[in-house]
Order: C-alpha cells, then structure tokens, then sequence
C-alpha cells in the first residue's frame, strides 16, 4: 500500500487515471484477438481480404495521419507558435482528391496488396524494390521520432524513463500487431480515433473553465500575441508558412505521405472496390481538419492559461506543453483519459506496413519463392517484431530532439519526393524505364538531402518545405529524361 502511494504521487495519477489506461489497453488486445484468431494467410494478414467498412477505414486513416505526433506536437506549435499550421490543409484536402482520382485506380487495377507493386508491374522489378527500400528509409525515421514523441509525453506523465516508455510500446505493438495484423490495426485505429476527440474535448473544456474572462480573454490575449494568425501572405522563399508555399507543400507532401507511403495507403486497400476507397480517403478530409482545430486550439488555450498564471512551472521542451500541463494541473482522473489518448496513438505503429512490404516486394520475390502462405505468415510475424525493435532503437536516439512535428517532415521530405516523382511518371505518362528510374530516385534524394542540410544551416536562404516539391520534379524529369515511350526493360 505505501509503494502504491508513494508511485502516485511521484506520478500524481489516480487510481481512475490508471482505470482509463487500463480499459483501453484491454479493448485494443481483444480487437487484436478476435479480428485476428482466424487469419490463414497473407491476404488476410495484410489486406483483410478487402472486407474493411468505409467509416472504420476512415477513422482508421485519421487515427494513422494525426499520430501522437500531431496530439503532442500541434499543441505545442499552437503554444509557442500560431494557426499557420491549418494552411498545409488547403493543399492535404486538394492532395486527397487527386490521390482518390489517380492513384486509387490504379492500385486497384493491378489488385495490388503494396502499392510498390504497381511501379513492378508499371516499369519493372528494379523500380518496384527501390521504392520499397525508399519507404523503409522514409517510414522507419519518421515513425522513429512519431514514437519518441509519444513515449516522450507518456514518460513526462508517468515518471518513467524514456528507455522504459519505449520498452513498452514495443511490446504492447508487437503483440496486437502481430497477431492481429491490418484488421487490429484498422479497427484499433478507429477506437483511437474517437479516443482522440474525446481527450482533445476534455481538456479544451477544462482549459476554457479556468481561463479568466473565458473567450473573450482568448482571443484578446492570444490575438495580442499573434497567436491566432491564420494566414500568411508573405512572398519569401525561406519560411515555409507563407500561404503559396504552405499550400504547394500540403499538395505535393501530401500526395506523398497518402498517395505513395504504404503504411496510410494499405488502409484504403482493405476496401472492397475502388469507389470505396475513394470514398474513403475524400471523407477523411472532414474528420482531420476538425480535429487539428481541436488540438491547435488547446495549444492557444494553454498559452492563455499559462499568460494568466505565471507563477506555475512550465517545461523545459516546449513539445512536453500538453503532458506537463495534463501532470501539473488536470485533475486525477481527467489526466487518465488524455493519457489514453497517447498511448493509444503511441501504440498505431507502422509495423504491419513495413511487415507487407518487406513480405510482399522484398521477401516473397527475391528471398523464398513459392512457400506456403503459412510459412509467409509466421514471417510476417516475425517481421512484425524485428521491425518493432528497429524503430525502438531510432526513437531512441531522437532523446535529445526538440520541434518534432516539423523534424518529421523534414526527415520525410528527403525521400518523398522521389517517391512521388517516380509514381507520377507512372500515372500520368506513357515513358518506361526501370533502371533510369532508380538512378532518378536516387539522385534526387542526393539532392533533397542536401538542400535541407543547407537550408538547415543557413546556407541556403530556402524553407525546408520546398525539399519535396523540388524532388518530386527532379525525378519526375529525370526518368522522363532517362526513359523512352514504348521502352521496356523489365526483362
């Protein structure tokens, strides 16, 4: 008893709190259980043999994109920052069409279980191994620091190390995923999502409770501070939240992050028909916007709140605003429910799209060739764990990160746009290549790295947002370059 007490106050959660945690662990391993006890093979494991509903898809999808980098992250750039953050969204909303339009169609015209199958069956086995090898590399660091900012917050309301935190998600991950496969993950993610809301609408509701002078006082206080600005109407090319460029970057990072990363795209693949899976991602547009307002809008509130009490301790990492608040000020019993909300986004990991690519493009055609489907589905199983330890591993080497939110789009903006150059070029010409292809890939992320080091350091007087747009047209005119209509070199 006296351990017990001591560990909540070090803590300073409550028995309710750990309640919320608790409930919402136990629903995830049972939906891990019975969506995934009668799996026999790998169109199960991976695709759910296209039996996914609309709404769980969808929620599925929103759960993936916003992350507990986004329940983390958004607050804090609300915090310190503004709203410039929504102008992305212009652009994400205008990317999902096209993706529903372009990209869905052909995935499903091919019956495809990856979408890196549709650049072997488009320009041949060459293009389709480097783009899986491209999003390996863009997944597994970008999903890195998604995780670390996570186990960040859940250390901070804990009181746990950050090596522990990250030690249990892995586990936790490994399991449901791995036994569960893509129906665990889509119908856990559906249940984080409205985990998602709820904990965003809890804490903005305490947040405007204890604000003196309520909404008037938020929009006075904020507004002076220019913590409200929405829009920037700038010309430089240096700040990447000058509305042109946010927008061109919400398009183009978008079309990447949706249209050619497989772990947001296999959600759309477990629909029955293509016209599902437009529909799907079209509607996701109108439950994601809402819930960055929610989330950008405890960032506002917190800056208020905090303005208002000067006296109470703030963070050293502004990215810990959100979890120091929830361990310093909510009451017990409400720090458990937004504790809920991030160990559940925290536990929405990439491990099953990185198990069906590795399985699908690399495993299946290059490694072990004609095996049974129960050989191919305990590896996928095994992979599921060995890619689970590796992304622990990076996560844990972010420790010392500030600014995660935009560190994972830089970190993504180096490959994705060779992604996206090269799916382009198939969607939308008639050139074939295959090896010209690779060589394009490949320079262009030469070239994006670079020019994010430079912009980095000051030596290039260019946003870091510009690197997908300019490595999406680089590659796109590189294998235009390199490729010739008609030319095929699959063989």
């Amino acid at each position: 008893m006296n351990e017990a007490g001591t560990f909540e106050r070090m803590t300073s959660l409550g028995a309710a709190d750990y309640a919320w945690v608790g409930a919402a662990v136990v629903v995830l391993l049972l939906i891990s259980y019975f969506k995934g006890r009668g799996e026999a093979d790998t169109q199960d494991y991976f695709v759910a043999r296209r039996k996914i509903p609309v709404w769980a898809a969808m929620l599925s999808f929103v759960a993936t994109e916003i992350s507990a980098m986004t329940i983390v992250g958004v607050p804090a750039i609300g915090f310190k920052e503004n709203w410039q953050y929504l102008q992305f969204f212009i652009g994400s909303a205008a990317a999902r069409v096209l993706i529903a339009f372009i990209f869905i169609p052909a995935f499903y015209k091919y019956n495809c279980t990856t979408i890196y199958e549709y650049l072997g069956h488009r320009f041949g086995a060459g293009t389709r191994y480097a783009g899986s090898a491209f999003f390996f590399v863009t997944r597994l660091f970008a999903s890195g620091v998604r995780l670390y900012a996570a186990s960040l917050a859940v250390s901070v309301i804990m009181g746990w190390s950050l090596a522990g935190t990250l030690a249990f998600f892995t586990c936790i991950s490994v399991v449901f995923i791995g036994f569960g496969g893509i129906k665990a993950v889509v119908w856990t993610g559906a249940f984080e999502a409205v985990t998602f809301f709820l904990a965003g609408f809890v804490v903005l509701g305490y947040l405007l409770l204890h604000i003196d002078g309520g909404m008037a006082a938020v929009t006075d206080v904020a507004g002076r501070a220019g913590r409200l600005s929405l829009f920037n109407m700038g010309w430089g090319l240096k700040d990447p939240n000058v509305l042109w460029i946010a927008v061109l970057n919400g398009i183009f990072g978008s079309m990447a992050a949706f249209g050619t990363d497989q772990e947001l795209m296999q959600r759309l693949l477990t629909l029955e028909t293509r016209k599902a899976s437009q529909r799907t991602i079209i509607t996701t547009i109108f439950a994601t916007v809402p819930l960055l307002v929610l989330y950008l809008s405890i960032g506002t509130l917190l800056f208020v709140f905090y303005s208002q009490n000067p006296s109470l301790p703030q963070p050293d990492n502004s990215d810990k605003i959100l979890s120091h608040f929830t361990v310093q000020v909510l009451p017990v019993g409400l720090k458990g429910v937004v504790l809920m909300a991030i160990v559940m986004a925290s536990i929405d990991s990439p491990l099953s799209s990185l198990s069906s690519s590795f399985i699908t493009d690399i495993y299946r055609p290059l490694i072990r060739k004609g095996a049974s489907e129960s050989h191919y589905l305990a590896v996928s199983r095994l992979s599921v764990a060995a890619f689970g330890l590796l992304l622990a591993g990076i996560a844990f080497s972010f420790r010392s990160a500030e600014g995660m939110l935009w560190m994972a789009y830089k970190i993504n903006g180096v490959t994705a746009g060779s992604l996206l150059g090269i799916f382009l070029l198939g969607l939308l010409t008639g050139r074939v290549s295959n090896r010209g292809n690779v060589a394009a890939m490949c320079a262009s992320a030469g070239v994006a790295g670079l020019m994010l080091y430079l912009s980095e350091t000051g030596l290039l007087a260019m946003g870091w947002s510009w690197v997908v747009v300019i490595g999406t047209v680089l590659t796109f005119f590189l294998g235009w370059v390199f490729g010739r209509p008609g030319a095929d070199e699959r063989a």
